[in-house]
């Protein structure tokens, strides 16, 4: 048994190493004075505990004693959690992309001593296959390259550096912003929707929830039915696919297939915090109960599978298990997931196994037709293959009949299912993350009318702002451990989770808080002279340049939920310095805004409120009174694109100090564009303002 350095951190994934024969060492000092000592170039191998392909490298190469022998021997060998570290994920992925046109996880970079890559890619299989260099050939050459050439790659290392600064640099204030930028966004996607299967693009096909967030806003700016039936389709398919967990709740990460039919397996924090907003502003959209069904089944999932017993939320779980507890040295893909019709009758009984396996899709023989690695041979993966009523016409049953079998076979099922061993749970805290899911649990209590669910996104709140905020903000929390000064996108979503969770509750110290962080944030992040925001605070002298992040992709940019945040907060406090920092951020990425929308959906939002006069929503009464609270219900039944909502407290917010309950009830003042309403006290009067 090999023990090297990794074994004491606290990261899931460089525990998952810390037995490797490879003489591996955690980012820091001791690995670089090691490589500038021996003047021995750096090997930087960055993943997560939960990748599928990571797994892969390290059962392939990482374990293997030839393969160490030439690590250690010719490099010094580094280990990065990209979910702990994403400043220097990020960096050395756009090296990556920019040298090889792709990138992904685990990545592979080379680096002089002074941390400058020069060669670099994702996987690579241990010898030559699969039109890929075998990664035993790559070591050999790059070491011998770094004997005989090391100073053309120095040099090249050098160009690459200012290179990737010099793409990296933004000019302030470049081309102008109008509200043409969101209809040119619609038109992309509406070029890129599968009008079928629902989604943009083809296979394989990711959630990417800041897509939703534009369209639900967009239709309510532009009237646009089409941009609310896209996102409704593409909510509704992916929800009745095999992406969506049929049994436990949640969503995995993406669909391999273009019909949300065969899923990567793992489950990412991020979707789920993200895709149960989704799905809860689609439910106050529509009024569809199924959209509520869904959010309820992800928030369930969260609170049961990946909570903290302090409350707040775990990061992740893996898409590998075990096939057999008897031998549990063996995964595969989905092995936790997936079910033999055999041993569907076997815990349902025959008649309802057949109901059962109707209407999932369930066949004798196995579901799945294109299977290249064999990892769901004769097994089956659940999804909604017909409705309910096709079910009971089929089977000629009554529906409230067989709802209440079909509920009845889920939860054996699910017994079942937790009878085997679950997949590997990374268990570390992420700030940023825990803002995204404490916003859903926050809107989740009052749409879904579940106090719990405004409990839990509470004590996920709380636990960050004891544990984690002391005296700046943090990103990483696991076994005790506060460590890792927090990033852009740890302020910006955790600090706007917690205006959504005032909003939500009223507490006024939430608010509070949110103010102290985001005065913060700009202090720490912003670029007061070009505009915009730094994914790093220029703290850190082994970081090779600052990168601005504008990109939407599975989550929102640090930027958009900089600019979106401080723009609330202005409008919330009347803060003009707020406004115009995400002013000049909006101004910094015009260029991109207008070039490339659809890769910023989200500062798109930012910038459609920006050029919005929001309606304010301010309730007085008493906190936690009836008619408050039912106050506060009706305004949450609604969705109002671009809206502030506040508490009437003259101390915390001074311009609110005139508006007062009526006749001794709780009251709501609906202003626009500096223009107020009556006051009513009626939820019921409520309702039409806020349309």
């Amino acid at each position: 048994m090999y023990t090297n350095r990794l074994a004491d951190e606290k990261s899931p994934y460089l525990l998952q190493h810390a037995h490797n024969p490879v003489d591996w060492y955690p980012w820091g000092d001791a690995a670089f004075a090691k490589a500038r000592a021996e003047d021995k170039p750096i090997f930087l191998s960055i993943g997560y505990s939960t990748c599928h392909w990571c797994h892969v490298m390290e059962r392939e190469s990482f374990e293997s004693e030839e393969v160490a022998a030439v690590l250690n021997r010719s490099f010094v060998p580094i280990k990065l959690d990209r979910e702990e570290r994403p400043d220097i994920d990020r960096i050395y992925m756009a090296f990556v992309q920019a040298t090889s046109g792709s990138g992904g996880w685990p990545m592979s970079v080379w680096l002089t001593p002074d941390l400058k890559p020069f060669f670099g890619g994702t996987y690579f299989p241990p010898d030559n296959r699969y039109g890929r260099p075998g990664f035993k050939s790559i070591l050999e050459y790059i070491a011998n390259a770094w004997l005989s050439d090391r100073q053309r790659i120095i040099q090249s290392s050098h160009d690459i550096v200012a290179e990737l600064r010099k793409q990296a640099e933004w000019e302030p204030g470049a081309g102008w912003l109008d509200g043409s930028i969101a209809d040119t966004c619609f038109a992309v996607f509406r070029r890129s929707y599968d009008s079928k299967l629902g989604g943009f693009g083809q296979a394989p096909k990711f959630p990417r929830p800041v897509t939703f967030n534009f369209l639900f806003r967009y239709y309510k700016k532009s009237g646009n039915r089409e941009a609310l039936d896209m996102a409704l389709h593409t909510l509704r398919e992916m929800a009745r696919g095999g992406m969506n967990d049929q049994l436990g709740g949640g969503f995995h990460r993406y669909s391999v297939d273009e019909r949300w039919f065969v899923p990567h397996f793992e489950k990412m924090l991020y979707d789920q915090g993200q895709l149960a907003v989704s799905y809860l502003e689609a439910f106050q959209i529509s009024g569809d109960p199924f959209f509520a069904q869904v959010a309820q089944d992800i928030l369930e999932y969260v609170l049961r599978d990946m909570t903290h017993e302090g409350g707040a939320f775990y990061s992740a779980e893996d898409a590998d298990s075990v096939i057999d507890s008897r031998v549990p040295t063996e995964k595969g893909e989905g092995a936790f997931y997936i079910f033999t019709a055999a041993e569907i009758e076997e815990v349902l009984g025959p008649q309802a196994a057949e109901w059962f396996n109707f209407r999932y899709g369930v066949e004798r023989d196995g579901n799945v037709r294109n299977d290249p690695h064999g990892e769901f041979t004769g097994r089956n993966i659940l999804f909604e293959a017909r409705t309910v009523a096709e079910t009971a016409r089929r089977f000629s049953v009554n529906e409230a009949e067989l709802v209440k079998a079909l509920d009845d076979a889920t939860a054996k099922l699910m017994r079942a299912r937790n009878k085997r061993v679950r997949p590997h749970l990374d268990d570390k805290i992420l700030t940023s993350w825990n803002g995204l899911m404490i916003s859903a649990f926050a809107l989740g209590g009052q749409v879904l009318n579940q106090p719990r669910y405004l409990t839990a996104a509470k004590g996920a709140a709380d636990f960050i702002l004891e544990r984690m905020s002391q005296p700046t903000l943090l990103r990483r929390f696991r076994e005790g451990d506060a460590a890792i000064p927090g990033f852009l996108d740890d302020y910006a979503f955790f600090a706007s989770s917690l205006v959504d969770l005032y909003e939500c509750t009223l507490e006024e110290r939430y608010l509070s808080e949110a103010i102290r962080l985001a005065a913060e944030m700009v202090d720490r992040f912003e670029d007061k002279q070009g505009g915009g925001f730094y994914s790093t605070a220029g703290e850190d002298p082994t970081l090779v340049m600052r990168m601005k992040d504008d990109y939407d992709g599975a989550e929102p940019s640090g930027n958009s939920g900089a600019a979106t945040l401080l723009l609330r907060l202005a409008e919330m406090t009347a803060a003009g310095s707020f406004r115009e920092s995400a002013e000049r951020c909006l101004k910094a990425f015009a260029q991109r805004l207008r070039t490339v929308p659809h890769a910023t959906p989200q500062l798109i939002v930012a910038l459609m409120f920006s050029q919005t006069k929001p309606k304010q929503i301010v309730l007085a009464g008493k906190p936690g009174s009836e008619d408050l609270d039912a106050l506060l219900a009706e305004v949450h039944r609604h969705f109002v694109a671009h809206r502030i909502l506040l508490l009437a407290d003259g101390e915390l917010l001074p311009h609110t100090q005139p508006m007062t309950p009526i006749d001794g009830k709780a009251a709501a003042y609906v202003c626009e564009n500096f223009a107020c309403q009556l006051p009513v006290t009626d939820p019921a009067q409520l309702a039409p303002l806020l349309v």
